[in-house]
């Protein structure tokens, strides 16, 4: 019996028309995925559904949230589902999927292009060919198909623009790939019953340490967060040398009198945060600071959202921040 595939699509490059010399632009996507792309009705029985037609710097965490609902709402009723979303923001919705759809019992691969379906060197279409490949044949959690490779979704980041393997895992091997034969991992073992996360916290902010940070920047912005995310240096590392006037710790004090989680993640993409490495690690550490492991920085943000929302406050917290919950850290 053929297994049947939920397409959803979001928008992005994939679906767009134009390009040098002109502004590329969202456009109608089913006559296009028809005439472009009929060998998916040969894999599989492929229902698709416009969810959005967005460029994916317009995508939010409430579409994070609504694109989470409808695949709740409709995985019982079909195989697997693929999301085509454009490559800015991918890594952030595969990120947020992964926490907000605990349990899953089903793939979802999201998947997109750097030229849209229309172009003739275009690679959404064996994009598209690959993801409803790994849809079908690959492990039940969110992926990201993209140049011929599976990866986890929340460990994945952008790392080209102009390239077609514009996605990286830098802390996780490829779930699978797919050559002259496709091969995927087992993946996550479902864990609990297919839930939903019912919201987010997005009152979190993402701060990169850089050589002349103004620590009193940040310290304004303060009182209007919920969580706080340290893009450190190396292993966790951040100025603390108080006589510079450029030390965080009055940052990550303040954020522990106003009881703001802060979860620290490296700058470096390969290797994991160790808060008790160097001394300004530690020196956060003792104020607090969560350490983010190998996070990456849409893992984090995401994760953070979603943290806030099930346990606003306290250990519990924590110990989400903490433990792998969707195989985002090691």
């Amino acid at each position: 019996m053929r297994k049947t595939v939920l397409l959803l699509h979001t928008g992005g490059t994939l679906g767009m028309v134009g390009g040098r010399p002109h502004t590329l632009k969202p456009a109608p996507f089913a006559e296009a995925l028809r005439a472009r792309v009929p060998e998916l009705t040969e894999l599989a029985n492929v229902q698709l559904e416009l969810f959005s037609n967005l460029d994916s710097s317009e995508v939010q965490p409430e579409a994070w949230l609504a694109l989470a609902r409808r695949l709740h709402q409709r995985l019982p009723e079909v195989d697997a589902a693929v999301v085509t979303h454009g490559t800015d923001t991918l890594a952030y919705t595969a990120s947020a999927l992964s926490f907000l759809l605990p349990g899953l019992r089903r793939p979802v691969v999201l998947t997109g292009s750097q030229r849209p379906l229309q172009e003739v060197r275009s690679d959404a279409r064996l994009n598209l060919i690959d993801a409803v490949t790994a849809a079908l044949r690959g492990p039940p959690e969110v992926t990201v198909c993209f140049d011929s490779h599976l990866y986890r979704g929340n460990r994945t980041v952008k790392v080209k623009v102009a390239e077609y393997d514009a996605f990286a895992s830098p802390n996780f091997p490829p779930l699978g790939t797919l050559g002259v034969h496709a091969h995927f991992l087992p993946g996550l073992r479902p864990r609990g019953r297919p839930g939903l996360l019912p919201g987010l916290e997005t009152r979190v902010f993402l701060l990169k340490v850089f050589p002349g940070l103004d620590p009193a920047l940040p310290l304004l912005l303060l009182p209007k967060l919920r969580g706080l995310v340290v893009e450190a240096y190396g292993a966790g590392n951040v100025p603390v040398e108080e006589r510079s006037g450029r030390s965080l710790l009055p940052l990550f004090r303040a954020a522990r009198a106003r009881r703001i989680p802060v979860l620290v993640v490296s700058q470096a993409p390969r290797n994991a945060v160790e808060l008790g490495l160097y001394q300004g690690g530690a020196a956060i550490a003792e104020e607090g600071a969560i350490d983010g492991g190998d996070l990456t920085a849409p893992a984090a943000v995401t994760k953070l959202m979603c943290g806030l929302a099930l346990h606003p406050d306290g250990p519990a917290l924590r110990r989400y921040l903490e433990t792998s919950v969707a195989g985002e850290r090691s």
